[in-house]
């Protein structure tokens, strides 16, 4: 089984804090959500340089996950 990992996500948002876009992510992967969202406050410093009035930051689960794919129809 393959193991879960997180990145965190640099968004950038309007004046009211609402249609925030993902500006950037960076490069750093952690093992867990806590290690990720420890981390967002020195992410967070390293870009303001983002031209939005307001940026926050989200964890967010990346991976592979597998899905069940549906079997072909065997009528043809």
């Amino acid at each position: 089984m393959d193991q879960v990992l997180y990145v965190l996500a640099i968004m950038g948002c309007g004046d009211n804090s609402m249609a925030c876009q993902q500006a950037r992510v960076e490069p750093a992967r952690y093992t867990s959500i806590q290690a990720c969202q420890e981390a967002m406050p020195a992410a967070l410093g390293r870009n303001t340089d983002i031209d939005y009035p307001v940026i926050t930051a989200a964890c967010r689960r990346q991976g592979n996950e597998m899905v069940q794919a549906k079997p072909a129809n065997p009528r043809g």
